[in-house]
């Protein structure tokens, strides 16, 4: 096969490089250093899976910004673009999806168009009539920043929005790269499949919303976190996964997604979509709250990022944080090595690590490292079990 995928994030370099092991694969970017670094068979993105297997495996991978030459003779053309969240329209902001997909109608009408990309519901649909094709389906990806390639070799399931022979050689070419062959797939219909997405994705902001609630208890309570939670994940229908309070889920999913998710609900009843937005707000104020007690004259945000193995931090909950400290007043400073810029929105980046402990009053940190450990008495965190 021949395969065009348009995008080189965490979601479409991952699918290049587990596609490029029995395909022939071109990544398309607007990003000229995107293309560069991968074509020099170096990852754009921090991810240890995609690092080896560029080194190390004879993928058959290229990569360019021509992205119509790239289209002209691909057999499946994977979207993976970002839609990022407009506040103003109350919607995801699909226009560079609408893009690939505009250039792909007039290069190769043929092509079968893969949408990656988190869409909102009833996207597909709609895309098929606006563009005159019924070439496109939608299916939706679970892979994790820092982990995106290990997701693809390893899935959970594979669902693609719809039920035919051209859909199921889509998820033959995904099995086909994976590691873990005993995998469950799930042919649906389009739109359901972009339900799915958004509903799986604000599950687990509930989950990391509900926990964090029952930490803020326990904290303003004066009791264990830790013993209440083990207490109750014990339970196996709780079971452990996405029980480790934080500052509130962020990342480039779950804002995003919950916020769609509650305007597709409109003129349907519910209560929990919108109550899912609410709490991670109000856990942010909590957070806040709790270090401005403190009464510090300078605070010292330990790491933009949402996780470890990760150098995205994109719509990370401490930036909430961060924006409520200055709101009062409180002079922020940022560690962050993932950053080269001298200033992140106006609070200066600290690049010694000493310099950052001494002159924070506290030392803020959503997820701990054991280099906090010699100031530990300066470091505020909820990071209860010391993992993502």
């Amino acid at each position: 096969m021949k395969i065009a995928v348009a995008g080189i994030g965490y979601v479409g370099l991952s699918l290049a490089v587990l596609l490029a092991q029995e395909n022939d694969v071109t990544a398309v970017d607007i990003v000229q250093s995107k293309v560069d670094s991968l074509s020099a068979r170096l990852s754009p993105i921090q991810d240890s899976d995609i690092e080896e297997y560029l080194q190390s495996k004879p993928l058959r991978l290229g990569a360019t910004t021509d992205a119509r030459s790239a289209y002209t003779d691909a057999d499946f053309i994977i979207v993976a673009t970002p839609t990022n969240y407009d506040p103003v329209l109350n919607y995801f902001d699909t226009t560079a999806v609408d893009g690939v997909i505009s250039d792909v109608v007039k290069v190769n009408p043929n092509a079968v168009i893969i949408i990656k990309s988190t869409v909102p519901v009833g996207y597909t649909e709609s895309a098929k009539k606006r563009f005159g094709t019924d070439n496109i389906i939608f299916s939706p990806e679970f892979s994790r920043e820092g982990q995106s390639l290990h997701d693809c070799l390893h899935p959970a399931r594979v669902i693609v929005g719809e039920q035919s022979e051209r859909a199921k050689v889509f998820a033959d070419l995904l099995l086909e790269g994976a590691l873990k062959k005993d995998v469950p797939i799930l042919f649906t219909d389009s739109t359901e499949a972009e339900a799915v997405k958004l509903f799986a994705n604000t599950f687990l902001a509930l989950r990391v919303s509900f926990f964090n609630e029952l930490d803020t208890y326990a904290e303003l309570r004066g009791l264990s976190t830790a013993q209440i939670i083990e207490g109750v994940c014990l339970d196996e229908r709780i079971g452990t996964i996405y029980n480790n309070p934080s500052f509130g889920y962020g990342g480039y999913c779950l804002p995003k997604d919950t916020k769609q998710l509650r305007a597709n609900f409109n003129e349907v009843p519910s209560n929990i979509m919108s109550a899912i937005v609410d709490a991670n707000r109000t856990r942010k104020d909590h957070i806040a709250d709790q270090i401005l007690a403190r009464n510090p004259s300078v605070v010292g945000i330990y790491r933009l990022t949402m996780k470890s193995g990760s150098d995205n931090f994109r719509q990370s909950s401490v930036q909430g944080v961060m924006k409520r400290l200055k709101g009062k007043g409180v002079e922020v400073v940022v560690y962050e090595p993932a950053l080269e810029d001298e200033h992140f929105y106006h609070s200066k980046v600290v690049r010694s690590l000493d310099d950052f402990f001494t002159m924070s009053d506290i030392i803020v940190a959503n997820r701990y490292s054991p280099e906090l450990d010699c100031v530990i008495d300066k470091v505020y965190t909820r990071d209860i079990f010391k993992r993502d």
